[in-house]
């Protein structure tokens, strides 16, 4: 018997089905082993020496795997067919040699690129060694991500306190972020306008032609700059006669595009379903696994993970006669389609995404499959078999106008196409993905019968005023895209480059655009400025180059590290004596556009409005940067470094704004604004009560009774009817919550801290006792929806958590895909869920008690401890409010409820 090694346990199940009792596959469920995150895992002083290690989860599978490999008669390594995945058998392979369970057993590598029958067993078939220089090319690979972002890092923490980490690739990424965003900040908008003729034929059909030249000059998109110029054009075609100069019509082929490769398809999901990278991943991933299909497992695609866009030649076989069938033979160009790639660096070692049956239409499978699966599916399918489609015919007609006035001429056209032919549009219809401007000559409407010569009458002339605008930020789907065109990372790279710089609260995303935060900036302009060469584009392709090269064994890798590491060593060497004075001048100019926002009365952004003389400048505190002046201590203004550029924090924040004074104490109630954000204070100097300013509450919106109400905090509602403990309500780390006898639950709102009463505060506090909550665990959040009973017993219900909604069963909580309308989950997909989430915790879980658990609340899963909110904001301890206070306090109140 021998002993099969492959990634996944689903994987595993499959392929001991198709080689049967001869054969034992088990899973070593991805890496066995890395390098601990720790210094001294690479060692350069020891000719790049790498310490790996197995961790806790790897060991027992590692055993498992040892224990089978002693009574076996060989050992098959069957992991993925890319570089990882040769990685992962020369792993396994290495410490199975460590453990010396090998000995003269034969050891043979096998790769296939799709999960089916034929080609597992054509893969058997034809075995073959590890493919050394691949691995060379991932230890190169790792040992470079490890000795940046472990030698790098630590620089960041000493120059730019709050910064979390750099990377080799990630912040190359970031910067491309960052860049664009500057160049958002630094557009000018332009006015220009655009004039546009209403006409008609001698038979009466209507059309539209476009001002495209003036006195025997062609217009440009901004040639017509101001209202004025726009209206002596209008005044001139107003009065004018048309007549038709020429007409052509054009027959224009469009050709498909090729089958997806890693890029493509997470561009496509992106633009078209509105997924992310690391969302499509995860789908595509299990499509290539499979699923259970007329009673044997199949994979539905094709290896996931490539740059290449050419199909197997038997794949392009079925595709064509697929074609024949499901389209008919006019859809069948006479010869097949071959495709090259023009991205940079693009290995090709691998087959294009496809479907491995094109006869397994999308609507065969989708009873098999969920939504997501489905969509993603039927994307990959239809954008396979297009691709050996024929070509779509389009006639184009292009028609120029002449109009005359008194002696003045000026020049329109009309563009229109039709689809003689639809050829691969049947299939598939390619879109613009976000951010790519539409081809207006391409999508022009029909245009009625046209004839040279013949007068046309004017029926409207428009005159549109526009302004230009900036590039535009963005998505997930053009930064992939435009890393891809400069060579930056490799396909298997983005989601994760993707999901870190997400994870580090560099970027965020906001209605599919990505936003640098503040914190973002702040690196990539340190990096830019001390570390130019290695965030450089040109630079990081071009080491992408060398380990393509490595891996086509065509360069030596350790050769490759010691190249990189003689002057990376030196520039981290050089920043040991850099003082934090050169940072703050490197970063006050780079990014002043984000630090020194323009100010609306044209005054020089960078004087300080407080004390009139001193200059703004970056500063760098413990939690991060912030705005100060550099009259401190005699002048103590600071803002809040914000991701909009800080104007309402600014002000705010040039002198606090009085609001009244406390009628207990006589001591002045100010609005202020600090490095943290605006906040409210009572009286002066170190004792001075401070209370920041809730989630979604605005300077401008606080009054003196708003502000004493938040000051008062926390405020007390009443003594519980059976312990006779005081109930208070206030607003902690994690949100407004109330509190009593060490017991707290969470409030709905920030307005509930100052309107809820003493009899719902007391059902709350039943309702999370009920719950199993107690102590300052978070209270369960209610149950969006009811799904029914788990077949082992326990309700399944969606809920809303600090991370989002996910599926609850007992004590498993499992997030539900990004974008996934919690409404519409079915109690089949919650199952679904709860299955993988299972399989992730290491085993299936026993049916819950009746009563669920508040751990993982969140949605986080079922190990992350419930987070414990505080009873008051902290900036500084205060006497208790008087009577008075609370007078006010109850008064908001009462308002609010009003």
């Amino acid at each position: 018997m021998d002993v099969v090694v492959v990634e996944s346990p689903a994987k595993a199940k499959t392929i001991n089905k198709y080689l049967g009792s001869g054969y034992k596959v088990l899973a070593s469920f991805g890496h066995v082993r890395d390098l601990p995150a720790k210094d001294g895992s690479v060692l350069p002083d020891q000719d790049f020496e790498m310490l790996w290690e197995v961790d806790g989860a790897s060991q027992k599978r590692i055993k498992d795997i040892a224990d089978a490999v002693k009574d076996s008669d060989g050992l098959i390594l069957a992991t993925d067919p890319d570089r990882e995945g040769e990685a992962i058998s020369w792993h396994v392979l290495d410490v199975l040699k460590k453990r010396r369970v090998i000995g003269s057993k034969p050891v043979k590598r096998v790769v296939f690129n799709a999960i089916t029958k034929k080609a597992v067993l054509d893969a058997m078939a034809a075995p073959r060694d590890i493919d050394v220089p691949l691995v060379d090319a991932y230890l190169a690979r790792r040992a470079l991500d490890y000795l940046v972002g472990f030698n790098l890092s630590p620089v960041l923490w000493r120059k730019l306190p709050g910064a979390r980490s750099a990377g080799r690739v990630q912040s190359v990424a970031l910067r491309l972020v960052c860049d664009r965003e500057t160049e958002i900040e630094r557009f000018v908008t332009e006015e220009y306008w655009s004039i546009a003729a209403l006409l008609s034929t001698p038979r009466g059909d209507q059309f539209e032609a476009r001002l495209v030249s003036a006195a025997g000059k062609r217009l440009q998109k901004n040639s017509i700059a101001n209202g004025d110029d726009a209206a002596k054009l209008k005044a001139l075609l107003e009065g004018a006669t048309y007549r038709v100069d020429s007409v052509e019509a054009k027959p224009v082929k469009r050709n498909p595009s090729p089958p997806f490769t890693t890029s493509t398809l997470q561009q496509a999901a992106s633009s078209r379903l509105g997924f992310s990278a690391s969302r499509t991943m995860q789908i595509a991933q299990k499509l290539y696994e499979g699923f259970d299909i007329g009673g044997e497992t199949v994979g539905l695609i094709t290896y996931m993970r490539t740059d290449g866009v050419q199909m197997a030649p038997e794949a392009i076989d079925a595709s064509r006669r697929a074609i024949g069938d499901q389209f008919g033979s006019r859809y069948l160009p006479e010869k097949p389609r071959f495709y090259s790639t023009k991205a940079k660096n693009a290995q090709e070692a691998h087959e294009a995404i496809r479907p491995t049956d094109f006869n397994r239409t999308p609507d065969k499978v989708k009873r098999f499959l969920d939504p997501d699966q489905y969509r993603l599916y039927d994307l990959i399918w239809k954008r396979g078999i297009a691709s050996q489609m024929a070509s779509a015919e389009i006639e184009r007609t292009t028609v120029e106008i002449l109009a005359e006035n008194k002696g003045e001429k000026a020049g329109l056209r009309a563009v229109g196409s039709v689809i003689r032919f639809d050829g691969f549009i049947a299939a598939y219809t390619d879109a613009k993905e976000d951010g790519e401007q539409a081809d207006d000559s391409e999508d022009g409407a029909r245009l009625p019968e046209i004839n040279r010569d013949e007068m046309l009458a004017k029926q409207k002339i428009d005159a549109s005023q526009h302004f230009t605008e900036p590039p535009p930020r963005y998505s997930e789907a053009t930064l992939i895209k435009k890393m891809e065109e400069l060579g930056i990372g490799r396909p298997s790279t983005y989601a994760a480059t993707l999901a870190t710089l997400r994870d580090r609260e560099y970027v965020t995303i906001d209605k599919r655009k990505l936003f640098p935060q503040a914190k973002g900036r702040l690196v990539t302009a340190f990096l830019e400025s001390f570390f130019t060469k290695y965030v450089g584009y040109d630079f990081t392709a071009d080491l992408e180059e060398k380990l393509d090269k490595i891996s086509a064994g065509e360069m030596d890798w350790k050769q490759v590290l010691r190249d990189f590491w003689k002057d990376f060593f030196q520039q981290i060497e050089d920043t040991k004596e850099l003082r934090v004075t050169n940072v703050l001048d490197a970063l006050n100019d780079a990014l002043a556009p984000l630090v020194f926002p323009k100010r609306e009365d044209g005054s020089d952004p960078r004087v300080c409005q407080v004390c009139g003389t001193g200059q703004l400048s970056l500063k760098l505190g413990k939690y991060g940067a912030f705005v100060g002046c550099s009259n401190y201590p005699e002048c103590n203004f600071t803002r809040q470094l914000s991701s909009e550029g800080g104007a309402e924090a600014e002000a705010i924040g040039n002198e606090p704004k009085a609001l009244g004074t406390d009628p207990m104490t006589g001591e002045e109630i100010t609005l202020r604004s600090g490095r943290f954000g605006p906040y409210v204070q009572r009286g002066d100097g170190k004792e001075a009560k401070r209370a920041s300013l809730p989630k979604g509450w605005k300077p401008e919106s606080i009054d003196y009774e708003r502000a004493m109400a938040l000051i008062s905090l926390p405020r007390d509602i009443g003594q519980h009817p059976e312990s006779g403990k005081m109930i208070s309500a206030g607003i902690g780390r994690f949100g407004p919550y109330i509190l009593h006898d060490g017991t707290y639950a969470n409030l709905e709102s920030v307005e509930d801290v100052f309107t809820i009463g003493l009899n719902r505060a007391v059902t709350v506090l039943a309702e999370k006792q009920s719950k199993g909550g107690g102590g300052r665990g978070r209270s369960a959040p209610a149950a969006l929806k009811d799904l029914g009973a788990h077949p082992d017993g326990g309700s399944i219900t969606v809920r809303d958590g600090r991370y989002g909604p996910y599926v609850n069963w007992g004590k498993v909580n499992a997030t539900l895909p990004r974008g996934k309308d919690p409404q519409s989950v079915t109690l089949e997909e919650a199952l679904a869920l709860i299955v993988e989430k299972n399989g992730k915790s290491g085993g299936a879980k026993k049916a819950p008690a009746k009563k669920a658990s508040t751990k993982a609340a969140d949605g986080e899963g079922a190990t992350k401890k419930a987070a414990k909110p505080k009873a008051a904001a902290k900036p500084k301890a205060a006497a208790k409010p008087k009577t008075a206070a609370k007078a006010k306090t109850a008064s908001v109140a009462k308002k609010s409820k009003e």
